[in-house]
């Protein structure tokens, strides 16, 4: 659709679609990275086992070739042998292709991350069709296959070439050495020159690895449209609305939550309405509602404000009067400016009562002068 009305692909792929694409098994690879790998890394533990694998043939073949007449037409010995010689090659071999493995996940895993997809996997006609082939075989990739293999056989060539010449006179003395350490000679000799030549094939690997990323990035690009649709797909769904909504409520609740410790009084119901309020003389110019709410909500307040020893005050027609005229995070409106006044004089006096003594300050909830409009 996209291609039929001529759009280009200018925006980035959104994270719904990055998913689609990782499920499809459509993730960056880079074949260089696990090839490379898998060569540096065997090289590495030809190095540390391959001098007890070295050792554990050269056991193997030793006792193959002096095998008498008489074990030879014995089958219990021959078996007997057999094994003998599997168990001096299990664990060396076994740790070189340990290494391999481990060697070529890192490969497989290092650009993209581990990704399992059946779609993958199954046969696409359209890969067979002649005319697509041919439009890989001139298209970006294949330059840029061209010259990583130009590349290759350049870096390859040019490290051999290097080695061969520094290391003259290690491969004369080869001719000198006595029978087994020559063949050990040239193992070690052999083992470091691949290592180093895998380690040249780095530089491929250190452009590969940008390239395919962002060639990725450019293939899942979307259109200006499909980032519409798909806005409007996913908030046309109602349990993603749904969810959406109850994650917008428990957040604003968190933080609802949080100021409650910061309030001076919370005017109750008492049982189905608790607002409460703040006033900083110093930073309010009046009070400010901080949380409110009924019921289940009402109840976690009066029990924070508990917690934190802060003033409840049972004032029904003042705590739904409030309710359903404020906003949090706002000052209370101008007709109940008087009301509030008198809870918070109310506060103080009794703070003073308990600090001092004296005549107990009193509350008279139900005269509180609430104006008609706000009454519920």
């Amino acid at each position: 659709m996209a291609e039929q009305d001529g759009q280009e692909r200018t925006e980035d792929a959104t994270p719904r679609r990055l998913q689609q694409a990782k499920e499809k098994g459509q993730v960056a690879r880079s074949k260089e990275l696990a090839s490379v790998s898998v060569l540096v890394l065997g090289a590495i533990s030809l190095m540390w086992f391959g001098e007890s694998l070295g050792r554990a043939l050269f056991s193997v073949m030793g006792r193959f070739f002096t095998i008498s007449r008489e074990e030879i037409y014995d089958m219990g010995v021959l078996v007997e042998i057999i094994w003998g010689a599997l168990g001096h090659l299990v664990l060396p071999l076994s740790l070189v292709l340990i290494t391999l493995f481990i060697a070529g996940l890192i490969g497989a895993a290092g650009v993209g991350g581990v990704s399992f997809s059946a779609e993958a996997a199954r046969p696409k006609l359209s890969k067979m069709n002649p005319l697509s082939g041919i439009k890989r075989m001139f298209g970006l990739q294949s330059w840029v296959e061209l010259v990583k293999s130009i590349l290759k056989v350049v870096l390859v060539a040019g490290v051999a070439f290097y080695l061969v010449n520094a290391s003259k006179a290690d491969l004369f003395q080869l001719s000198l050495d006595t029978f087994p350490a020559n063949i050990f000679h040239a193992l070690e000799i052999l083992l470091q020159f691949i290592l180093l030549i895998s380690c040249s094939l780095l530089v491929v690997v250190a452009i590969d690895i940008p390239f395919q990323i962002w060639q990725h990035a450019e293939q899942l690009k979307m259109t200006k449209q499909e980032v519409k649709d798909e806005y409007k797909e996913m908030e046309g769904k109602p349990e993603v609305k749904g969810r959406i909504r109850m994650l917008q409520r428990e957040m604003a609740q968190r933080r609802m939550m949080a100021d409650v410790p910061q309030a001076d009084v919370v005017v109750t119901n008492p049982e189905h309405f608790s607002v409460a309020l703040r006033y900083k003389h110093d930073q309010d110019k009046a009070p400010v509602v901080v949380a409110k709410g009924i019921d289940h909500v009402a109840f976690k307040i009066r029990e924070i404000a508990r917690e934190h020893e802060i003033a409840i005050i049972p004032a029904p027609p003042l705590a739904r009067a409030l309710y359903h005229s404020t906003e949090l995070e706002q000052q209370i409106p101008d007709g109940l400016f008087t009301a509030v006044a008198q809870i918070l004089a109310y506060i103080f006096q009794l703070k003073q009562y308990r600090r001092k003594g004296g005549e107990k300050p009193v509350l008279m909830e139900d005269n509180l002068p609430i104006p008609p409009e706000y009454r519920r």
